[in-house]
């Protein structure tokens, strides 16, 4: 077994090897080499599946864009990922809770285009950002209680249909992707006035939930797993669930990046 998997506890290394151990796992289709718990629990877009069913019978390959969130605190890793079904590029989000050097839960979700996304503009996401993976000073980082305090600030802003009311603070160069597309900061043409990401117009989602936070406090990331409600998506039933990382550093946030992905309202998430 990994050295990753040999401490008492679960550091920054070790979170990070579970997530290689996953993935590699993954595009093996063989999850007989991760070291789970007997009663690990694993769902793929909100179904509880037995492990191994699913994307685990159709994964290809790993492209380059990874991007880890790891939550020592939590002992809980997160990551957004770029892979491939054959030849053909999907989203992917997975989050793997570590008990006991074992990994107790796999909450994942696939999407695959613009159909299941919205959004959905995967050639653009080659890499990781300079933004998200800037190492901070120590006079940069807040404490983890203000990282989550910044970046709830987000979702208090959807709440209200305001950036602005809610008091949320950005970086003047702050930016937003969703699905490998710009869609507020700088070089935005999506919609007029989307340039400026703390005015521009936003809809009101007075129904919008998000699960405790996952935080990267070395890196200054938040993780939120939201659910944006009635009025996300246009129809009477599908709301839109993104799983979205904030940068947050000197009281601010700095990007946000998303990977979305439409569902029945109706529907649970598994874990609820």
């Amino acid at each position: 077994m990994s050295s990753a998997f040999a401490a008492d506890t679960c550091d920054r290394q070790c979170l990070r090897g579970f997530v290689t151990a996953y993935l590699n796992a993954l595009v093996a289709h063989d999850p007989s080499t991760l070291p789970v718990a007997a009663n690990v629990k694993f769902t793929e877009d909100n179904v509880e599946k037995k492990l191994g069913e699913g994307l685990w019978k159709t994964a290809s390959k790993l492209r380059a864009f990874r991007q880890d969130v790891l939550d020592v605190k939590q002992n809980t890793a997160a990551s957004l990922v770029v892979l491939e079904e054959g030849s053909t590029p999907v989203l992917f989000t997975v989050r793997l809770k570590i008990a006991n050097q074992k990994i107790s839960e796999i909450e994942t979700m696939v999407v695959r285009s613009q159909a299941e996304g919205m959004i959905f503009q995967i050639e653009a996401i080659q890499t990781p950002s300079k933004a998200m993976t800037l190492e901070l000073t120590p006079a940069q980082r807040n404490s983890r209680q203000e990282d989550i305090d910044i970046a709830t600030k987000y979702p208090g802003g959807l709440k209200v249909g305001s950036f602005v009311t809610a008091g949320t603070q950005f970086a003047p160069d702050a930016y937003r992707f969703e699905n490998g597309r710009l869609m507020a900061g700088p070089g935005c043409t999506f919609i007029a006035g989307c340039e400026n990401i703390k005015g521009q117009r936003l809809p009101t989602l007075a129904g919008i939930k998000y699960r405790e936070p996952i935080v990267d406090e070395e890196l200054g990331i938040v993780l939120l797993r939201m659910n944006f409600g009635p009025g996300s998506v246009r129809g009477p039933d599908p709301v839109l669930v993104p799983w979205e990382i904030f940068k947050v550093y000197g009281g601010q946030i700095h990007a946000v990046e998303a990977f979305m992905k439409v569902f029945p309202a109706s529907m649970g998430t598994g874990w609820d």
